[in-house]
């Protein structure tokens, strides 16, 4: 009774003061230095910006995003405290037994922050294609390899939805983060791999790689010289998603002015073009709009786990 009886002192008096009342914490659930961190830091200008009080990032990695997103969860529901959560936010409640919180029920969907575009790419020497990889599959089920940035990522779920929806048998190989996979795959020990798209553009610029279709439902705005893989199997589509999340329990009121000052400062020309340097696509949801994109992808990557076998205790 105690435990609830504090929960409902804190809730009321976030309601009583206006929003930002001092620092905001946002939670990177990655290492400092890459994209995602760059976007935060992007974002997180914008928001010092509209609200006149320090938005400060604190990192912490590790567990798959767990960590990050658990320390979300257990932060008071003030708004104080928010996090970046990415794909895996969404393939994590069936591809981890334990998880240490409730993704539906303790996180509440502020928006979606962006896209990052995810392209299957070949070797000079594989399929141009979609529908010559698939034909070229169905002939040698299980031979033709793929590499992803390891089990359980959306580059692994990428190729196994492609499995499952084309009815080909793709081998997997799992790398520990894009050096290593690329390492292989310009050495031409795997042949394919699904990675971000702005990576691989140097590569392909060069002529070591070709794109044979971007995973996202259309073509990319930035890049629509490439196909969408869904244009030769429709129905298939994979974002490789950031997103925005307050603790479960914070006012409706002040989930509802993160996410319009966040969706708003996602329309500024000049993040959207940094953004575009990243190879990421601003959209700048609604929380309503998120949270069922959220339960969406939950429902979409539960089978496409379960198939795969993979599995983190």
């Amino acid at each position: 009774m105690l435990a609830v009886f504090a929960a409902i002192v804190v809730v009321a008096a976030a309601q009583a003061q206006p929003f930002p009342s001092k620092p905001v914490r946002l939670v990177v659930p990655l290492p400092p230095g890459g994209a995602t961190d760059v976007m935060a830091r992007l974002l997180a200008q914008q928001l010092e910006a509209a609200w006149r009080q320090p938005v400060v990032l604190e990192h912490k990695p590790g567990g798959g995003t767990v960590i990050g997103a658990q320390a979300v969860a257990a932060a008071a529901p003030d708004g104080h405290a928010i996090g970046i959560v990415i794909s895996a936010f969404t393939i994590n409640p069936t591809l981890r037994k334990d998880l240490p919180y409730d993704t539906l029920k303790d996180f509440a969907p502020v928006t979606q922050i962006g896209n990052s575009v995810m392209a299957l790419v070949g070797v000079p020497g594989a399929p141009d294609d979609l529908r010559a990889l698939v034909a070229e599959a169905k002939k040698k089920p299980g031979e033709i390899a793929y590499a992803s940035l390891g089990v359980g990522t959306g580059t692994h779920l990428a190729g196994e939805l492609l499995k499952m929806r084309a009815g080909i048998d793709l081998l997997h190989v799992p790398y520990a983060g894009s050096a290593p996979a690329y390492k292989d795959l310009l050495g031409g020990r795997v042949p394919l791999a699904f990675v971000l798209l702005q990576s691989a553009l140097p590569h392909v610029k060069a002529g070591r790689l070709k794109v044979l279709g971007v995973t996202t439902a259309m073509r990319s705005t930035a890049h629509p010289e490439f196909p969408a893989l869904a244009e030769a199997l429709p129905g298939f589509g994979v974002d490789s998603m950031f997103g925005l999340v307050a603790p479960g329990a914070t006012p409706r009121a002040v989930v509802a002015k993160i996410g319009a000052d966040a969706a708003a400062a996602l329309r500024d020309p000049a993040l959207k073009a940094k953004f575009a340097e990243l190879g990421m696509e601003p959209v700048g949801s609604s929380p309503e709009e998120f949270g069922a994109f959220l339960r969406a992808e939950i429902e979409k990557w539960a089978p496409v786990v379960r198939a795969s076998g993979a599995r983190v205790e």
